[in-house]
């Protein structure tokens, strides 16, 4: 098995399987712990968690265009309105897990739906009144390259808090090392 699509299926598994592991150990931190205000990009764990939530369904809603399935809510069912990519969708850290972990099972359904074809064709959008065009694919890679990025950022202040998150590596993931 090989290719494009292949390395985006390998990359959906890995970002589910390292989104549970930080969520896992996030959970065991505590809630003080995760909110502290450690001079992050986003500030804090939790509000680095939030970006990466907010940052994904955000790209999954240009990749579908399914409105109703990536807009955020509140526990009363109303679409959470976006104002920034720092912005806190959650609150509560188990209902950004519960939200985590749907978006995680949309975006490996979403990838495993994808051809070759598709990912060599063009993807617009618009951001900030800006308009785009572009391959999927690079999309597509921006999307999980962005995911690891801001997870290591976690990890790392995880670590500094003195919660090791272990492994991160795919590679383990894909030899089962992990």
């Amino acid at each position: 098995m090989g290719g494009l699509k292949a390395q985006y299926e390998a990359l959906a598994r890995y970002n589910r399987w390292m989104n549970e592991r930080v969520y896992t150990l996030a959970d065991a931190m505590g809630d003080d712990a995760r909110r502290r205000d450690v001079g992050a990009y986003f500030g804090s764990i939790h509000r680095t968690l939030n970006h990466l939530l907010l940052a994904d369904r955000a790209w999954m809603l240009r990749f579908t265009g399914d409105d109703d399935r990536y807009a955020s809510r509140d526990p009363s069912g109303t679409v959470i309105e976006v104002r920034s990519l720092g912005q806190e969708l959650y609150a509560s850290f188990e209902a950004l897990r519960r939200e985590r972990a749907r978006t995680d099972s949309d975006i490996e359904a979403w990838v495993a739906s994808l051809t070759a074809e598709r990912l060599d064709g063009t993807l617009r959008y618009s951001r900030a009144g800006k308009e785009y065009e572009h391959p999927l694919w690079w999309a597509v890679g921006h999307l999980f390259n962005h995911q690891t990025h801001h997870r290591a950022q976690v990890g790392t202040l995880m670590k500094q808090m003195g919660h090791d998150p272990g492994v991160t590596d795919l590679i383990s993931l894909l030899r089962g090392d992990a």
